[in-house]
């Protein structure tokens, strides 16, 4: 099977990049989830839209699986190849295909990086508004796949707020056109259906995304506080007092002492908790809204707030948000971040119970995440050379993903379920959602070869993690596939 296929693949036109051989293959084994790793049976780069609709139906009629990857930069292994599958990697793929600037729209292939896209946009006075920390590597094709948020999203939205319309190609190759360049389309929403789907439901191969002029004016402020409920607390009084500003983002002692060590930003010294905040528009309202927030910040108990002076003192202050993730590497050989999203008024009571679940199982835990919009990033520090410290830390994990759902939330709110939240799903859903979901992907995908085993857990294998109520013994839709 190997072997006819990787032929079949090679005689497309133009050829694709196929490969075959483990060691072209072992680069590919993980994405940034990297406590798992499988190589695939073989890897495919096309260059352009034409060879993914026949690759897609050539592993359709022979029932071989296909992950798509795009840079890799997903947390939960989303990417993960499938060991019997194909890995159809599209960074090949990073055209600009369409630039409108009066219409404010931009049309690119899936392998784009995010932060091109804005470069891209500048000189027209726009930018793409989606910003996650990994903006600088993460492809848009990526970013649809997981519904990518990121430092601006209170006030801009997630990926499925800014793009007007796809291309994918569903699990037997056929071409989908989803959204429009129109305010409305009619039918079912397929767009945002196939948004945040990673993989499981089409290969995208060109995104519409939606440009935004750059605000006339931008402030951005860091408070310090003596406390992280402190701080968790300031956050229900900005957005109390009816600010939704572009960014309200948290970090806690550790992520600030790691931060320190690898930028040396100058950071408040002894503070718990910090908090920065950004607000835009017209230049008056702007002006009011600065001094609201800082007016709450001081009452709501700042040791300090700083205002950046200048462009030059406002990216510096990003760089510690955006590079936070790296710094960590300074504070215990490993660590992994997890996702998930809580009430904005539970933050206060969620971010206790994480750091006395850390201290009761012994880890330590970091914070730094989108306070705004209450998606928590706990970062859980192991060793990964003594025995049983990466499960124990990935069991913390569990914990504080059920500790989400709990009080209202959901298991995550922009790095998707992958493989690493399967377990968790059984919580969040019911039965007869979970069967609904895989419903859907039959209708997309009816062979289920697409990304199978990632997203959406089988209703057996919830039966088996003792996730699902069970009615009689019996397993409901014993008719959806086992992986």
């Amino acid at each position: 099977m190997n072997h006819e296929l990787a032929r079949t693949l090679e005689a497309i036109q133009p050829p694709p990049v196929v490969m075959v051989d483990e060691e072209r293959l072992r680069p590919f084994e993980t994405d940034a989830f990297v406590s798992h790793r499988q190589v695939p049976m073989m890897a495919v780069l096309p260059d352009r839209e034409s060879q993914v609709g026949e690759i897609v139906s050539a592993c359709a009629a022979r029932g071989v699986p296909v992950v798509t990857r795009g840079a890799g930069t997903g947390i939960s292994g989303g990417a993960i190849p499938h060991a019997e599958g194909v890995l159809l990697v599209v960074t090949r793929m990073r055209a600009l295909l369409a630039l409108d600037p009066l219409g404010r729209t931009a049309t690119v292939e899936p392998g784009m990086r995010n932060l091109v896209v804005s470069e891209i946009a500048a000189p027209h006075g726009l930018f793409y508004a989606p910003d996650p920390s990994s903006q600088l590597v993460c492809s848009i094709g990526g970013n649809v796949a997981e519904n990518a948020g990121g430092v601006h999203c209170l006030k801009y939205g997630f990926t499925l707020h800014n793009i007007l319309a796809v291309v994918a190609y569903d699990g037997e190759g056929e071409r989908l056109e989803l959204g429009s360049l129109a305010l409305d389309a009619p039918g079912y929403d397929l767009m945002a259906l196939i948004t945040g789907s990673e993989g499981n439901l089409g290969v995208v191969t060109q995104v519409v995304v939606r440009l935004l002029p750059r605000p006339a004016a931008t402030e951005t402020l860091l408070a310090a506080f003596g406390s992280v409920r402190e701080a968790a607390e300031a956050v229900g009084e900005i957005l109390g007092a009816g600010l939704i500003p572009a960014a309200l983002e948290m970090m806690d002692r550790v992520v600030i002492e790691a931060c320190e060590r690898y930028m040396n930003l100058g950071f408040p010294k002894d503070a718990e908790a910090l908090l920065l905040a950004e607000v835009d528009g017209g230049v008056e309202e702007t002006r009011d809204a600065l001094a609201l927030v800082r007016s709450i910040l001081e009452r709501c108990g700042a040791t300090e707030v700083r205002v950046a002076r200048d462009d030059a003192e406002r990216a510096e202050l990003w760089r510690s948000r955006k590079g936070a993730f790296t710094a960590l590497a300074t504070v215990r050989p490993d660590y992994y971040t997890i996702d998930g999203t809580i009430p904005r008024r539970m933050l206060p009571h969620v971010l206790d119970q994480v750091y006395s679940l850390a201290k009761a199982e012994g880890l330590l835990v970091g914070n730094v995440f989108h306070a705004g919009d209450g998606n928590i990033h706990p970062c859980i520090f192991y060793d990964a050379s003594v025995p049983g410290e990466l499960e124990r830390g990935e069991a913390l994990g569990g914990r504080i993903l059920e500790l989400c759902i709990d009080v209202g939330g959901t298991i995550t709110g922009e790095h998707g379920v992958g493989i690493e939240k399967l377990r968790q799903m059984c919580k969040q859903f019911r039965p007869a959602e979970i069967a609904a979901f895989h419903d859907v992907k039959r209708a997309f995908d009816p062979a289920s070869i697409l990304n199978p085993g990632k997203a959406v857990p089988t209703l057996n294998r919830c039966s088996e993690w003792g996730g699902m109520h069970i009615r009689d013994g019996r397993v409901p839709r014993a008719d959806i596939p086992r992986f």
